[in-house]
């Protein structure tokens, strides 16, 4: 197990559960809400992804940061590679699936729960990859990413961009998310507090190996105020760099271990969000704003070239896959809400 004992106690205290000797899941705040009729999360409003049928999981514990704004704290490890065993991707997923449902026992017998919601919440139909650490690490995520698509399980993949090799290598995924935590090389220093001295270079390989991908990409900004809220110039030569199909600009929620270091003046109001989003539009004249979603503090801005065209066209995306062709953006999105 890449934790100590503390670490394991506090982190199972938090309703994580561990998987193997690397991975873990926890259930979203977003899951829960779903399941009780009270809305899904922002991926659900951008993408179509049903929160209540969604695993929320990592296959790696450490990171190669320690971001400021990161609400894990020092209960997740750093390193700037992976040591010791590797558990095997079906393994993985069989076990991640298990202990996703039973965290999920009980919420039938909530007073007010969405029946249909729960009905189906034990068909998983999504993952998203990115609970903690840094999930592109492991050293089998390829293997691990086709086998969730053979489950006709969506991908989304989080990385922190400090892995350049393991991005320009990675198979398609339904969306591949890479953080841009700064608009320049001295603030992202600061920020993300990266273990490996070239942090700026791995940033900008990143970002060409993100340009590089056929299918569905996104470049997240979580903009902590009175931080990283400027450069707007910065922001849109990194961007231009990467190429992606989306941009997300999300405000910096003061929760967790980040209120250690940060404060509470530091989270942007929503309004502030869309402005500062507003701002980035005319640097980036090949995008528009074509969404929000007020209670997670995030705006979408989406390509021009796709029309709107954001929601996942889920069936088609696993017939492309099954048949091992090439997946392209377009290919796969719709204006109007898919089947998962």
């Amino acid at each position: 197990m890449m934790l100590n004992v503390i670490q394991q106690q506090e982190l199972e205290k938090q309703q994580y559960r561990f998987v193997g000797s690397h991975s873990a899941v926890k259930v979203c705040g977003w899951t829960k809400n779903m399941l009780r009729g009270k809305g899904g999360c922002y991926k659900y409003a951008f993408y179509g992804i049903r929160s209540h049928q969604c695993l929320q999981m990592t296959t790696a514990m450490f990171c190669a940061n320690r971001c400021a704004f990161c609400w894990r704290g020092t209960k997740a490890p750093v390193s700037k590679t992976w040591y010791g065993p590797v558990d095997d991707p079906t393994f993985i997923i069989e076990h991640a699936f298990k202990e996703h449902l039973d965290l999920l026992l009980g919420f039938g017998g909530h007073p007010h729960p969405n029946q249909k919601a729960v009905a189906e919440s034990s068909d998983i139909r999504h993952v998203a990859l990115s609970l903690t650490g840094e999930p592109i690490a492991y050293p089998l995520i390829n293997t691990l990413i086709d086998e969730f698509h053979k489950r006709k399980v969506s991908t989304f993949l989080v990385t922190n961009a400090q892995y350049p090799e393991k991005i320009k290598d990675l198979h398609p995924v339904t969306q591949l998310y890479l953080s841009v935590d700064a608009p320049d090389k001295e603030l992202l220093k600061q920020i993300d507090k990266p273990l490996f001295p070239d942090y700026w270079e791995r940033l900008l390989d990143s970002l060409r190996s993100l340009a590089e991908k056929k299918f569905r990409t996104c470049i997240r900004l979580t903009i902590v105020k009175g931080i990283n809220d400027t450069g707007h110039a910065g922001y849109a030569q990194l961007i231009a760099r990467g190429k992606p199909d989306f941009i997300e600009v999300k405000g910096y929620m003061f929760v967790g271990a980040s209120r250690q270091v940060l404060s509470l003046a530091n989270m942007p109001y929503h309004e502030e969000v869309k402005v500062f989003a507003e701002q980035l539009l005319p640097l980036l004249p090949d995008y528009e704003l074509v969404a929000e979603h007020t209670p997670s503090r995030v705006v979408l801005l989406i390509k021009k070239s796709l029309r709107g065209k954001r929601f996942i066209n889920f069936p088609k995306f696993f017939r492309l896959v099954a048949a091992g062709k090439d997946i392209r953006t377009k290919d796969i999105s719709e204006l109007r809400m898919q089947p998962n």
